[in-house]
């Protein structure tokens, strides 16, 4: 008895230990599932999800016209999950069925494989239960929509395992055309306009709770919803015209091919405004050439261009008068030890000073110089900053460049500085810096601040006008802008430009410049020549400025500025003349009032807004009242009159719009037969007759 009771004993006490265990754990799981549940499923959570942030859409940049030249698009990048349910259930039944039309499929869309090596990709991926392999990368929304609908991906993520991974790329829709100005939106390489409008086309990224599922994708907590709202990036408007950039581009690029040159920019400058209507920048790699490098906005030696900074100087000082004689010396001067060159032999010697400006004398510039700022040198540096040479132009567009010009005092400053200075030498500025002082000359003296961005939008909407800017009044005295302008007009007529715009139907004033320039460390012997052309058009009446500066390749046999800089300017004007200028002078003194009689029905207050908006004087005998309007005139006058349109009875439709027609057929239950497009000259009931609802009216529109 006492073993069975011991026995019992030990199984008793077996029994209440194994329960009361039960009931811990019990108690436990309990514990940590009411209690503690929040704390651990938030640590769960955080294991699995996190923050995204989302990049913002990248606003867009426009030409001046409408034209789309940089803008934000999507591309996807598609994995395919083997592991989802729906792909494994029924021994692959769902995969199976929709292996053979995917594969067509996809084969059809992208044309890079076969059907049978699209069918064993498929396969293969299927069989390793891949859980991300990838399928097709960086395919256009357009491709994205197709693939959503092929046999199988139509069902859906969560069934056909099809994942897509969304990014945004920038594209340019004209690709390289104004490239280096627009720029690119690499994070680490922004240039152009997409650098110095980052803060504005960026817009604010947003933020998003996401949770991480098999192969690393992540997918929203909740779709659709954010911790922060993405804000889109606002637009800008460039000034550049997409025609004029596309004139600029070709003709410089057709020179420097013809010449192998080896890089070169051209820039049109609205003259009245300052807008940059087009900028150019080619630079030679290899057997091609694209836009590599801003050349526009660093500085060079300009050459004979700038021989129009030192007449300024010489005639706002009053130190000489464009009839005053000066001994060109037959193209040959000596000055403290070095000879100044003209690069054209001419063996002129007595010449007036207009004339050596003409012939683009080296030696004409530099005895003047010499002669009446030898003892004043300060006096002259004091002209080329009221005319801004030192300093920058202040476009909109960063790494702009600063010049360098010796001052007297500065070590390197010697006795040949000043006469070297005089046509171009001894001083580096950028083609832009030149183009603002041609500009300021055929503006009458006028200088405005050039820029490339007229406007800020945000969905359409105008946020900001960004309105041309004076950056000095008057550069010089009206008589010397004057004296200037007949210089470079006689350049064109007289001077090294003769030959290239004889018998041109308009009018041009501008400057040849040819500059010697140096090979690095090899110093001038390779005779690498700078060929530029400044100047505008049509000189009686400037709509446009131009600048086209090319760097040849050494020896070339041409490097002349008039044979090289100077056709491209030319080509560049006379396109410009014959699309926009001589149509629009023709426009302006050719508008007379138009004769023929005209007619018209409409709701009266579109009829009435047309009126004014044309700015055609009228009559208005209508009441407020009246829905319909008659207008009619001729001889640029009109009336507009009461158009009654009976409901009861077939109106008058002779005279309506297509959409004005279909408004009032409509209204009184009407079907329409429509054939022709433009007014309503027939219809197939008669006016006045009775009609019912769902009768069939035929309609001829002109």
């Amino acid at each position: 008895m006492d073993v069975k009771r011991d026995i019992l004993w030990r199984v008793y006490l077996s029994y209440i230990l194994v329960v009361g265990v039960c009931v811990a754990i019990f108690g436990k799981a309990v514990y940590i599932q009411q209690v503690q549940g929040h704390y651990w499923r938030s640590m769960s959570d955080s294991l699995h999800q996190r923050i995204d942030e989302i990049e913002a859409e990248r606003g867009t940049i426009y030409s001046e016209d409408g034209q789309m030249l940089s803008t934000s698009i999507p591309q996807f990048d598609i994995y395919m999950d083997f592991r989802v349910d729906a792909l494994r259930e029924k021994n692959g039944q769902l995969f199976r069925e929709n292996l053979d039309s995917l594969s067509a499929s996809l084969a059809g869309l992208f044309n890079d494989m076969s059907v049978g090596e699209y069918k064993a990709l498929l396969k293969q991926g299927y069989k390793n239960k891949d859980g991300y392999m990838p399928l097709k990368k960086k395919i256009s929304f357009r491709e994205y929509e197709q693939l959503r609908k092929f046999p199988l991906f139509r069902l859906g993520r969560y069934k056909s395992g099809m994942i897509a991974n969304e990014r945004t790329i920038r594209l340019n829709p004209y690709k390289m055309l104004a490239f280096r100005t627009i720029g690119l939106a690499r994070d680490a390489n922004k240039v152009g306009l997409e650098m110095t409008y980052d803060s504005v086309l960026k817009g604010r990224n947003g933020k998003q709770l996401v949770r991480s599922i098999a192969g690393g994708v992540t997918i929203p907590v909740e779709a659709g919803t954010y911790e922060v709202e993405p804000e889109t990036g606002k637009d800008i408007v460039s000034t550049i015209d997409v025609f004029i950039q596309e004139v600029t581009e070709n003709a410089l690029a057709k020179m420097m091919v013809k010449n192998e040159a080896e890089h070169g920019c051209a820039i049109v400058m609205e003259t009245k405004t300052g807008k940059i209507k087009a900028i150019a920048n080619l630079g030679k790699h290899g057997n091609e050439y694209w836009e590599d490098f801003n050349y526009a906005i660093n500085p060079s030696e300009p050459g004979s261009t700038f021989k129009l900074a030192t007449m300024m100087a010489l005639l706002e000082d009053q130190k000489v008068t464009l009839n005053q004689m000066v001994n060109l010396e037959g193209g040959v001067w000596k000055v403290a030890g070095q000879t100044v060159y003209d690069s054209e032999q001419h063996g002129r010697q007595q010449v007036t000073i207009k004339q050596a400006f003409e012939l683009s004398s080296n030696v004409g510039m530099a005895k003047l110089a010499t002669t009446y700022y030898a003892g004043n040198p300060g006096r002259f540096i004091q002209h080329l900053q009221k005319m801004r040479m030192d300093t920058l132009t202040g476009i909109d567009l960063t790494g702009e460049r600063k010049s360098v010009i010796y001052k007297p005092g500065h070590r390197l400053w010697g006795p040949t500085t000043l006469p070297w200075m005089a046509f171009g030498y001894n001083l580096l500025v950028s083609p832009l810096q030149t183009l603002s002082l041609y500009n300021a000359v055929a503006n009458h003296g006028k200088m405005m601040k050039p820029y490339l961005v007229s406007a800020i939008k945000e969905e359409g909407v105008l946020v900001r006008s960004i309105d041309p800017v004076v950056v000095d009044e008057k550069i010089c005295s009206d008589q010397t802008i004057k004296q200037l302008q007949a210089c470079m007009e006689g350049v064109c007529t007289d001077g090294t430009a003769a030959a290239l715009f004889k018998n041109t139907p308009y009018k041009v004033a501008g400057k040849t410049g040819t500059a010697l320039v140096a090979n690095g460390n090899r110093g001038y012997a390779d005779k690498i020549y700078q060929s530029s052309f400044a100047g505008y058009f049509p000189a009686n009446d400037p709509q446009y400025t131009c600048i086209v500066v090319i760097k040849n390749k050494p020896h070339a046999a041409v490097f002349y500025g008039g044979s090289v800089a100077g056709p491209v300017f030319k080509e560049i004007a006379d396109r410009l003349y014959s699309s926009y200028i001589r149509d629009g002078f023709a426009k302006t003194t050719q508008a007379k009032i138009d004769s023929g009689a005209y007619s018209y029905t409409g709701f009266r207050q579109d009829v009435s807004d047309v009126a004014r908006r044309l700015k055609i004087p009228y009559k208005d005998s209508t009441r407020i009242t009246d829905e319909w309007a008659f207008l009619s005139g001729a001889s640029g006058k009109a009336s507009i009159t009461q158009r009654k349109l009976e409901q009861q009875t077939m109106p008058l439709l002779k005279g309506l719009g297509l959409k004005d027609a279909v408004y009032v057929c409509e209204n009184m239950g009407l079907k329409l037969n429509i054939r022709g497009r433009g007014k309503v000259v027939n219809q197939s009931i008669i006016p006045g007759q009775q009609i019912a609802k769902g009768q069939l009216i035929s309609i001829e529109l002109n």
